[in-house]
């Protein structure tokens, strides 16, 4: 059975591969923002759950058509900072904007996962789930925030911060799942695989066992 990985984030698949998968990647393409604004309403669990829905649902049957058995993963995050959910920074002066109001702050981050299993080029089971974790953030001086974000990586994750990159000089610390902040929660993954009838260790490479 082959674990498809329905996202283009560099660091969900390295996460993904250290912890001894070898994830087949299919970019959603989806459009975030349509999918939000077709919601009413919605808690941020539900914001992220339907968001990460959309992204399986936009490569199933893509997967479908070229690996037949597979088990398919897509992972949408969030920061709910002060009340408020937001996700990638558009732009530099964004992204400074929301490290001013989160230096010294805490923040949830919420990560929504849905799980699509394929037997045979069908659909077989689904399910879904979303985990949250307390974000500690540090106060960074304003030229350490410049500098960050002349890096160009807070542009492209959510929140506008890594713990895995260079944003980790600047978190104080978590409270909860530290890999649902990576992007992917390896704990909340191996629970939902369970769910439609897959177990984690069957897809170990074998180097990995």
């Amino acid at each position: 059975m082959q674990f498809v990985l329905a996202s283009q984030s560099p660091a969900r698949l390295a996460l993904l591969r250290s912890a001894g998968l070898d994830p087949a990647v299919f970019v959603s393409g989806v459009d975030e923002d349509a999918v939000a604004a077709s919601l009413t309403d919605p808690s941020p669990s539900e914001l992220v759950a339907a968001l990460a829905a959309a992204k399986a649902e936009a490569v199933v049957d893509k997967v479908a058509a070229i690996h037949p058995d597979a088990v398919v993963v897509a992972c949408d995050s969030m920061l709910n900072i002060g009340g408020r959910m937001v996700g990638k920074p558009a732009d530099p002066d964004t992204a400074r904007e929301r490290w001013a109001g989160m230096a010294g702050k805490t923040g949830e981050l919420l990560t929504g996962h849905a799980v699509v299993r394929l037997d045979g080029g069908t659909r077989a089971k689904e399910t879904s789930g979303w985990e949250a974790t307390t974000v500690r953030f540090g106060t960074p001086s304003p030229a350490e925030i410049d500098a960050y974000i002349a890096t160009g990586e807070p542009l492209h994750v959510a929140g506008g911060f890594t713990i895995d990159g260079l944003g980790g000089w600047f978190v104080d610390g978590l409270d909860g799942g530290h890999t649902s902040v990576i992007g992917i929660s390896l704990p909340l993954t191996r629970r939902l695989l369970a769910e439609v009838g897959v177990s984690v260790v069957d897809l170990w490479r074998r180097s990995a066992s």
